[in-house]
Parts: C-alpha cells; sequence; structure tokens
C-alpha cells in the first residue's frame, strides 16, 4: 500500500512542474478587406492539433484574439459574409507568445484576378522580377522572442512619411535643358488609408534669371490584386540667360497615367499614357503611350512585349535611388531648325526572354526604333542661332539630327558574384547617327549626318563596401565606331550605361547619428576620358564638338528621413 503511494507522490512530482512550465500563449490581429476597412463581426477559427478548437468574434475596429493556446502550430480561418473564406496555415506559437496575424478577405471579384505574380525568381534584381507583395506575410521575432506575423499594408507597421533631400553641384551637361549647376532636390511621400500614397517631387536650380525648376505630384493606390493605378501631374520651367534666347523659355505640363492588371499566374499587363503641352517659341502637344505584356513561361522565364514613346529612366541603374529625382532630366527634347521648335519625339517596340539561371541573370532581346528630330549633344561655347540652342550653365548645346530608323538586338548577363559584389555584361547590335565626312561645318552637319551600324559592348561593376558601406557603380560601354546617339537608347534591363567611362560612388557621412535623418554623400563622373568627341566647325571659326554622352562631375550631399 506505501509503496503504491510512493510510486504516485513520485510521478505527480515529477509531471507537475512539466505542466507548470506550458505557459499558456495568444493569437491576436485585425481582419480588413482589400481597402483596408475593419471587419466588425467576422468569425475567426483557431484550428490545431494542440488543443480544441477555438472560435471567436472581431470586434467594431476589425480586432480579435483568442488567449490560453497551448505552444504548437495552428491554422486560422476566417469568413465574412460577401467575402471569400481566407486561410492562414502553419502559425508558430510559442510558449507565452502572442503571434499578431491580420487577414485580409476578398471578393469573388478579386480573387479571380488572383493577385501579383510571385515565384522563385522573385529574389534576384532584375526589373521582371520586382513583384508587389501586398498579400505575403511577413514572419518576424520581436526583442523579447516572441514571434509576431503580420501582413504587409498593415497600417501600424507602415511608415506614412517619408521624405529626401538633395543639394548638387555640377551639371548634366546634356545640351539645353540640362539641370543647373547648383540645384536642390526634394522628395515627400505621405501614405493615405493604408493603401494609398501622395507625392511631390521637385529639383529647383539656382543661376542668374528665373530660376529653372520641375515639380511633380502624383497619387498612387494600391489594390489587393497587386495593382498600382496612378495619375501624376508635371510643371517644368527652363530658362535660358542668352540674349537671344529671351522669349525662349520652355514651360511644359504633362499629365500622367498608369496601371497594371494580372491575369492568373501567366500573364502581367502594365500601360499607360502622358500627355504633354510645351510652350516654348509657340505651342506644342505631344500624346506619350506606353505599355508591356509579360508572359510568364515558368517562375524562372518571362517573355515580354514593351512599348514606349520616350525615353526610359536610367537613374536607378545609375546609382541616384538615394537621391531626390533629378526631374530635369525628363522629356521633352527641344530643338529648333530655322528658329522654328521641334520636338524629339520617339518610338520603340521591343521583344525579351528573360531567364534566371542559378546565380546568373540572362536576357535576349530584339527591337525597332523610330526617333523623329533627334536632340545630338554638343560642347563648347556657342551663342543662340537658328541652329542651335545653348545651355550656356554647362557649355554645351543640343542640335537637331536626322530622323533615326533601327532594328537592332540585345543580350545581357548578370550574376551576382559575392554578397557585395555584381557583374553585368551587356552586348548592343543596332543603328545610330554618325557624322559620315570629318571637317564640316555645323550648320551643314545634318546633311552629312547617316545611319550607320554599331556594335557596343559594355561591362559594369557595382557593389558595397563592408566597412565603410560605400555603395558604388562602375561601368565602361565600348562602340565599335564613331557614333552620336547610343546604341540601343532605349535599354532599360540591368545592363543599361552611359557611353565610356563611368563612376558612381554614394557614401554614408559617419558621425551623423545625432541627426534624425541618413546624410549621404553622392559623387558622378560621366565619360571621365571625354571620348568619342567628333570635330566640328562652329560659325565663328572655332572647333565645337558633337558627342554621345558629354564628360561631366556631379556631387553633393543627400538626407533621407
Amino acid at each position: 500500500m506505501f509503496r503504491k503511494l510512493g510510486f504516485f507522490v513520485v510521478a505527480l512530482g515529477l509531471v507537475l512542474p512539466a505542466s507548470a512550465a506550458v505557459t499558456p500563449g495568444a493569437i491576436s490581429g485585425y481582419v480588413r478587406n482589400a481597402g483596408g476597412v475593419p471587419q466588425m463581426g467576422a468569425l475567426v477559427e483557431i484550428l490545431g492539433s494542440a488543443a480544441r478548437d477555438l472560435k471567436v468574434f472581431t470586434d467594431e475596429r476589425g480586432f480579435y484574439s483568442a488567449a490560453g493556446l497551448i505552444p504548437g502550430v495552428y491554422s486560422i480561418r476566417v469568413s465574412a459574409p460577401s467575402f471569400l473564406p481566407a486561410l492562414r496555415e502553419r502559425v508558430g506559437l510559442r510558449a507565452g507568445s502572442n503571434a499578431l496575424v491580420n487577414i485580409t478577405l476578398n471578393t469573388l471579384f478579386e480573387a479571380v484576378q488572383l493577385g501579383p505574380l510571385r515565384g522563385a525568381a522573385d529574389q534576384d534584381d532584375w526589373k521582371w522580377t520586382l513583384r508587389s507583395t501586398s498579400n505575403r506575410p511577413i514572419l518576424r521575432m520581436l526583442d523579447d522572442g516572441s514571434q509576431v506575423m503580420a501582413s504587409l499594408g498593415d497600417k501600424n507597421d507602415d511608415h506614412e512619411l517619408k521624405a529626401s533631400l538633395s543639394f548638387l553641384a555640377g551639371s548634366q551637361s546634356a545640351g539645353y535643358g540640362s539641370s543647373r549647376d547648383i540645384s536642390t532636390g526634394f522628395s515627400v511621400e505621405h501614405s493615405l488609408f493604408s493603401s494609398g500614397t501622395v507625392a511631390l517631387q521637385g529639383n529647383v536650380g539656382y543661376g542668374s534669371g528665373l530660376p529653372t525648376a520641375v515639380l511633380r505630384t502624383s497619387y498612387s493606390h494600391k489594390l489587393a490584386n497587386g495593382s498600382e493605378p496612378q495619375v501624376a501631374l508635371t510643371m517644368r520651367r527652363l530658362s535660358s540667360p542668352d540674349v537671344n534666347l529671351h522669349n525662349a523659355a520652355l514651360q511644359a505640363l504633362a499629365l500622367t497615367t498608369s496601371d497594371s492588371f494580372t491575369f492568373g499566374n501567366v500573364l502581367e499587363l502594365k500601360f499607360g499614357s502622358e500627355l504633354q503641352t510645351i510652350q516654348f517659341m509657340g505651342r506644342v502637344n505631344a500624346f506619350r503611350p506606353f505599355g508591356s505584356a509579360d508572359v510568364h513561361l515558368s517562375p524562372n522565364t518571362v517573355l515580354e512585349y514593351q512599348y514606349a514613346s520616350s525615353l526610359p529612366d536610367g537613374r536607378l541603374e545609375k546609382g541616384f535611388d538615394s537621391a531626390p529625382a533629378d526631374l530635369s532630366e525628363s522629356e521633352p527634347r527641344m530643338t529648333i531648325t530655322g528658329f522654328a521648335p521641334s520636338l524629339q519625339r520617339e518610338h520603340h517596340q521591343e521583344v525579351s526572354l528573360s531567364r534566371r539561371l542559378g546565380k546568373n541573370n540572362l536576357q535576349v532581346a530584339v527591337y525597332s526604333d523610330h526617333v523623329s528630330n533627334p536632340s545630338l549633344t554638343g560642347v563648347g561655347e556657342m551663342a543662340a542661332t537658328s541652329e542651335v540652342l545653348p545651355d550656356l550653365y554647362s557649355g554645351t548645346f543640343s542640335y537637331q539630327g536626322k530622323d533615326l530608323d533601327t532594328r537592332g538586338m540585345r543580350v545581357v548577363l548578370q550574376r551576382k558574384l559575392a554578397s557585395d559584389l555584381t557583374a553585368t555584361l551587356d552586348y548592343a547590335y543596332g543603328g545610330v547617327l554618325d557624322l559620315t565626312k570629318p571637317d564640316v561645318d555645323l550648320q551643314d552637319a545634318r546633311r552629312w549626318l547617316a545611319v550607320e551600324r554599331r556594335h557596343a559592348i559594355a561591362g559594369k561593376l557595382s557593389g558595397t563596401i563592408p566597412v565603410a558601406h560605400t555603395s558604388w557603380i562602375t561601368s565602361y560601354r565600348w562602340v565599335s565606331g564613331q557614333s552620336l546617339t547610343p546604341v540601343d537608347m532605349f535599354n532599360s534591363s540591368a545592363g543599361q550605361s552611359d557611353a565610356y567611362l563611368n563612376v558612381f560612388i554614394r557614401q554614408p557621412i559617419p558621425g551623423t547619428g545625432f541627426l534624425p535623418c541618413r546624410m549621404e554623400a553622392l559623387v558622378e563622373i560621366r565619360n571621365l576620358l571625354a571620348q568619342g568627341y567628333v570635330p566640328v566647325m562652329g560659325q565663328d571659326g572655332r572647333t565645337v564638338y558633337l558627342v554621345q554622352s558629354a564628360r561631366a562631375v556631379r556631387g553633393g550631399f543627400a538626407f533621407t528621413f
């Protein structure tokens, strides 16, 4: 009798401490629709083999909480009238932790579009692999060791206000319309209703006369299916100090709209248009549509068709992603002939096949381009004439060339050599404008321009220095012969780069932790060796040059808040 009682006491002493060590946890979160509106009265079922199933309902804030759960793996099922049921599986719960799981409910119409396209290739850096993750849950560990799961778009996690400010010295040296040699850029973004973003960007230059300025305001709304319609209004004013152009200030207004749709796991459409009205020695209007269609043949393979009617923005590939957009690099590009203004107009079509192979990204593309009234860049001190638009701040000018019609191809190979080092090779073949006769006068140069076929090979290295956290990009683009326009000028792939030797450095400034922002120094050098300069004779008998890319040095500071 006493022996049995002794065994019972020993067993009870072993069981009680083990049971006391199991501290219950809780699962809670918010239930909202695709627009971020809380859903009251939604049924939330906590399913799992670790304990009995629990059922709770959301309150007027869309909040639910299920407490007293023992550690284990659970599934969460949410249902509400007018919505499709939502299921979140494999939610791990540790002892004493509180897992936050936010659920987004979709209607039948929203579910038909099946959300954003995603696959194994989403982790590489190429443009065609970037996909929205508005509905993807993120699992993270808090400082106290508890596990938290939250969905992107949660209002409590979003940074509602983002801002940046930059002070740059040095002009682009890209002809008439280049940014001033001293300019200030700024960018402000504010989140609205958890799924909308309103933004204001600008660039203001300083110097004699009226300041140059570019302002852009936009509103975008992220939908549950991954699309993000956007509308933007851009205002631009440029003025020249040249006395012959006192009535030739350029004022432009552009309205841009864009949207995207996905169909199943196969097709993604992006499209939009820009309507421009330009006041420059008269009034000019332009309508510029654009669009692309991506067919996902597999998670690692994308077939894309692209149409564009304006030159692409290569700022991200050139390294200026941390600074406010220098909007003076955008359209329109103006030239004059016989004091009559002309607007550069472009049409670009491209079919590309992109594939990820392990650590390598490969793209093969064929394209067709038509550019009318192309704006060529010249270097040299020039006064305004019937054929030349000067930019006296940078010592460059714009000169109108012949129309360019060409077809070509491109092959891009990118490989990540290390976590902080990426190499890219780009080969392109196509037509360029070239001056077929040497030692000609500038006013007669247009007669001797012709389309010539050229090869171009570019190598680019980019990375980050670990200790100093210095980000850098260096590239060299070789062309098989003389050319005044780029080979494959609409290249927006990872292999895009300016002609010849270019260097970009972005350096965080140490010792600025007391500031409520991140401070960085920026340095950009284009065509460091001043290659590709084609001499022509100016009207005053001095030699000036037509170039594909003029040598330019820019630098300054950027603040990100």
